[in-house]
């Protein structure tokens, strides 16, 4: 039997450009909250986690009005963080992890282990877990999926509302059956990628 981990990207923020920590979706993040929404309408979800961000829970509750499984439960083991710290990333890196303080990259390596710990079950029946998150999140769920160096879930990136499907099963390691896929999504919704490659 297997364990399907939906991982969805939140949907687009109002005003994100401008740094702000939260806030709403923008018109854009409501449109892609939709069409992913109508994505997932026929999985069978046994249950649904959010991050407690504006930008998660309200992309879930978008959602939410398409699934048939239960409504989505707020997790702060979803909430956006810093996964690892620096030891054997490029040099090129140094100036991102310059300004984050080993404080925060503690609290993001144990809210990170645990919520693997947490999500990344076995079940000796077919379950199906949507999990609406962050980038970097995501990034890292990714990267201990599929055993690269700690620092590489830089360069991990998900688009808005993108999808990415893990099987976890009970006798073999974790797969990664899907990165980060935008065919729900126009080509002029799909964010953070150049219009020369959304195609």
């Amino acid at each position: 039997m297997s364990h399907y981990l939906y991982l969805v990207r939140h949907g687009e923020q109002e005003n994100a450009e401008h740094g702000i920590n939260d806030g709403p979706l923008s018109e854009r993040g409501r449109a892609q909250s939709h069409l992913i929404g109508r994505r997932l309408a026929a999985v069978p979800l046994s249950e649904s986690y959010t991050s407690p961000l504006d930008r998660a829970v309200e992309t879930s509750a978008v959602i939410d009005q398409y699934t048939s499984g239960p409504a989505a439960l707020e997790s702060t083991l979803l909430f956006d963080c810093i996964p690892t710290g620096q030891d054997g990333a490029p040099s090129i890196y140094d100036g991102f992890f310059g300004g984050i303080g080993d404080e925060v990259v503690e609290a993001g390596m144990a809210q990170m282990s645990d919520a693997y710990d947490t999500f990344f079950s076995k079940s000796r029946e077919d379950r199906h877990t949507l999990l609406v998150t962050h980038n970097f999140v995501i990034g890292e769920f990714v990267r201990r999926v599929v055993e690269a160096p700690e620092w590489r879930w830089l360069g991990l990136n998900s688009v808005n509302t993108g999808l990415t499907v893990v099987r976890v099963r009970t006798r073999k390691p974790a797969e990664l059956l899907l990165f980060n896929d935008q065919s729900h999504l126009t080509p002029d919704l799909r964010t953070g990628v150049s219009t020369a490659v959304a195609v």
